[in-house]
């Protein structure tokens, strides 16, 4: 599945392809890490990549109704085990999480694929997406221009595609 296939669905026509079989959670995966590859050196909206996890889950059996979905979380009180939760600070950004937070839990049993963590302002205290520890996220509409906001990473991902 290309980019311009996966952008005509949001989740939940995502999750109906993998359950009727037209598409796998592999090739959804791809096409999610495809597009990422190729904003994120402008935009700056991942912090933390988990290809490999994802890639091995996406592999396995999953169950839920997000099934194969792949799926970014906020890099702030978002905890995925054995990954740091750097919520924009520098004295944060290698410290690993002990366990999931139970919405990860959730996702995860909604069967979405995390391939990913989203940049955020340090302790997303600021309405500006510029932390010194991952530096700025820029708009996709006006890279001069940050998104804003504690999910900043989170939006521009979004509207990156």
């Amino acid at each position: 599945m290309d980019y311009s296939d996966y952008r005509r669905y949001d989740a939940v026509g995502l999750a109906e392809l993998v359950a009727t079989g037209q598409v796998g959670a592999e090739e959804l995966l791809d096409a999610a890490i495809a597009r990422l590859d190729a904003v994120d050196p402008v935009l700056n909206t991942v912090v933390y990549r988990l290809d490999q996890r994802a890639r091995t889950r996406a592999r396995g059996s999953l169950t839920g109704p997000f099934a194969g979905v792949p799926f970014l979380v906020k890099d702030l009180a978002q905890d995925v085990v054995g990954t740091p939760t750097g919520s924009g600070s520098r004295a944060l950004a290698a410290l690993p999480a002990a366990r999931n937070a139970l919405v990860v839990d959730r996702w995860l049993d909604a069967g979405l694929v995390v391939f990913g963590k989203t940049n955020t302002p340090e302790f997303g205290a600021k309405n500006i997406t510029e932390p010194e520890a991952n530096g700025p996220t820029r708009n996709p509409w006006n890279p001069a221009h940050t998104p804003g906001g504690s999910s900043g990473g989170s939006a521009a991902a979004v509207a990156a595609g």
